[in-house]
């Protein structure tokens, strides 16, 4: 997939996909201006039902987050890395288990069909 300028003509919202795109409880993941961007579409979650973040593990340098495994500890959302099972936050990136590991985020959303990302 690759970034299309949002419709809504807002400085700095790129439409990455449309929500069809999406798998429901699973991640895709988009190529954005030179960004791999893993998008993780949760329709259950009314606050925030689309979460964006870098796809590369730091810890094995591979480019597989899109890949994880979504669940929820101590009642936040994760995704487990598919290489070496640690969790990220799917709220801010940090990894759970070893502060000094975290993963970019991007604010992301869903107008009417388009999923957006803001690049800064």
């Amino acid at each position: 997939m690759s970034a299309q300028p949002a419709s809504s003509a807002a400085p700095g919202w790129r439409t990455v996909c449309t929500r069809a795109d999406l798998v429901a409880g699973s991640g895709v993941v988009a190529l954005v201006e030179g960004h791999q961007i893993a998008l993780f579409y949760l329709p259950d979650e009314p606050r925030q039902p689309v979460y964006a973040l870098a796809n590369k593990d730091p810890q094995s340098g591979a480019n597989v987050i899109g890949r994880g495994i979504l669940g929820r500890l101590g009642g936040e959302l994760v995704v487990a890395s598919p290489m070496y099972k640690q969790h990220f936050r799917l709220r801010d990136g940090q990894c759970v288990e070893d502060a000094a590991q975290a993963l970019r985020v991007w604010p992301a959303r869903l107008e009417g069909e388009a999923v957006d990302v803001y690049l800064e």
